[in-house]
């Protein structure tokens, strides 16, 4: 089983490419969600999808801040796009993404570009919220 996250991430940069050689650009986002949750689980990686992610400031506490696409094998997490372009917002919510679930690596995939190595953003979370 792979649990090196440079690993998990190599592997789920395999399965997007392999889809959007399959596919193209062009389907809605869920489509694309579905294809790397199946792709990734006949792999053998663990995924949670659509995975509650929660906000715990002082007494505050949100069960569901808000909701990731992907986490693979509960290293890495993935953020799906399908869209021509990419607002410059979409990697600072990632960013945010990352601090909040304490998770070190994500990856921004954004599907909807004719070349997909274009649509991809690696983001490292050096910086997690403590608690």
């Amino acid at each position: 089983m792979v649990t090196n996250e440079e690993e998990i991430a190599q592997a789920v940069l395999d399965c997007a490419f392999y889809i959007h050689k399959l596919y193209g650009p062009g389907l809605l986002e869920s489509i694309y969600e579905d294809l790397m949750e199946y792709e990734l689980v006949k792999r053998g990686f663990t995924v949670e999808r659509q995975k509650p992610v929660a906000l715990i400031h002082e007494e505050l506490r949100r069960k569901r801040a808000f909701r990731a696409d992907l986490i693979v094998n509960y290293t890495v997490l993935v953020e799906l796009k399908s869209r021509m372009e990419l607002h410059p917002d979409y990697y600072k919510i990632l960013v945010s993404y990352l601090r909040l679930s304490r998770i070190r690596l994500g990856l921004l995939i954004n599907f909807g570009m004719p070349l997909l190595r274009d649509g991809i953003r690696r983001v490292v979370n050096d910086h997690p919220i403590r608690m």
